[in-house]
């Protein structure tokens, strides 16, 4: 990567921490932390771990093709302004009806689409999967940190310490996009980075694209659907919110070894593994029905959580993008983050709900029950095809029979023509060899 695409891939990975950092701190203490408001409720509870993912479901397609008429940056600092101001309001709440406010306005701040699509503007094509790696990982980096370091900022300056930070954070954001990220004229070919309207429809129909958005839903569900839980069975373990970090600290350790074992086995077995983590994953909740009366038990199960967790979070990106046809990656990835988020929306309002009518051991069978389906809706779901993808500028003059004969190539799977943008989006197989393709098309280098 060269100075521009190194500068970006950092900057714009560093907005994302601190701005996920925001979300996601608040997720392993707010339920104990909320039991000072006056009007708590585990339902009101559930909303506000979980009610972000509403707004951010909702407006995540929107903003990101909003970016692509008004621009990038101005889309990533609107939205971390609203971000900010969300803080500001549950930082200053004196209810949890109002906290619950302020993280709906945070998840209102959707700006995933557009920083990634910045990212590809600033990137050349055989660079940008390595700027949106750094991206993708520092996403799952922000989330361990917050686990760590939720629970100490919580106890020692409170929730509203919490959400007082994230605000500031997000100002910071600001200057970062405005003075160190650099400037940019859309380069990117749309389909590649952002959602397209006409695309929507195709697909959300797309079966097997389908039964990876329902996935991740049901994958977000159950992360949200636990943390509502947790950090009150480790304070019923007589274990204070001050020493949370610890347990999650070997949690993390943990499942980190665990999931190295996992992808070892899916260099082989990809589909079984996949399978093996949802299972796994309904043997974590089925055993929490029984017994969640020891801390060595319960650290045990959330290790085998996180583990399959981890692994599966990690695959079904790479899944949609391989499935999604080409030319409409930007489009197949947006409609995966919008089920991504509205998961975590349902996950948190289910748990609190349920736990409050009926009772927590009746949140697990559920989970259990979603994961037994979830088992069910893979089967038969390719894990394994993978595939290529290249971007190729064409010319007005290219003629129909130049795309016939590309079509015709060996190892070509589908090919898509975008005559606007002078562009077209080639998938084949490993095997395929892209200088036939030039030759054809009359590329040169």
């Amino acid at each position: 990567m060269n100075s521009t695409e190194l500068r970006s891939a950092f900057s714009l990975a560093f907005v994302y921490v601190l701005r996920m950092l925001g979300l996601f701190m608040v997720m392993p203490v707010l339920a104990i932390s909320a039991k000072e408001y006056p009007d708590y409720s585990a339902f009101l509870v559930g909303l506000a771990i979980g009610g972000y993912g509403l707004t951010q479901a909702l407006l995540q397609i929107p903003m990101g093709v909003l970016s692509d008429k008004i621009g990038r940056k101005p889309i990533i600092i609107g939205g971390l302004l609203i971000f900010a101001i969300g803080s500001m309001v549950a930082a200053t709440a004196d209810t949890l009806v109002w906290v619950v406010i302020g993280r709906f306005l945070q998840g209102a701040g959707a700006i995933a689409g557009a920083i990634m699509a910045l990212a590809g503007d600033l990137s050349r094509e055989k660079q940008r999967p390595k700027v949106m790696a750094v991206i993708g990982i520092s996403i799952g980096f922000s989330f361990y940190l917050a686990l760590l370091i939720g629970p100490v900022i919580a106890a020692k300056f409170g929730l509203s310490g919490i959400f007082l930070l994230t605000g500031v954070l997000a100002f910071l954001c600001v200057f970062l996009v405005i003075f160190v990220v650099p400037n940019a004229k859309n380069i990117a070919p749309i389909g590649d980075t952002l959602p397209v309207i006409q695309d929507l429809k195709s697909l959300v129909s797309h079966s097997d694209l389908a039964r990876l958005n329902i996935s991740v839903l049901f994958l977000h569900m159950l992360i949200t659907l636990l943390f509502v839980q947790i950090p009150l069975l480790l304070v019923d373990l007589n274990w204070p919110l001050a020493k949370h970090w610890q347990a999650y600290l070997v949690v993390l350790v943990a499942s980190v070894i665990g999931l190295l074992g996992l992808m070892a086995a899916a260099s082989k077995y990809k589909n079984a593994v996949m399978q093996i983590s949802v299972g796994g994953l309904a043997a974590v909740f089925l055993c929490m029905v029984f017994s969640q009366n020891s801390l060595l038990y319960l650290i045990l199960l959330i290790s085998l959580f996180f583990t399959c967790f981890n692994y599966l979070e990690a695959n079904f990106p790479a899944m949609v993008s391989n499935i999604a046809p080409a030319g409409k990656k930007g489009s197949a990835m947006g409609i995966y983050a919008s089920f991504q988020f509205f998961g975590a929306f349902i996950g948190g309002v289910l748990s609190g709900s349920i736990s409050e009518l009926l009772g927590i051991q009746w949140v697990f069978v559920l989970a259990s029950v979603l994961c037994c389906i979830w088992l069910v809706l893979i089967k038969g779901l390719n894990a394994t095809n993978r595939l290529k993808r290249y971007t190729l500028k064409i010319s007005k003059q290219t003629t129909s029979l130049a795309l016939q004969q590309l079509s015709e190539l060996k190892g070509v799977v589908d090919i898509t023509v975008v005559p606007d943008e002078q562009v077209m989006y080639l998938k084949a197989e490993q095997h395929f060899d892209i200088q036939q393709a030039r030759l054809v098309l009359n590329i040169k280098e």
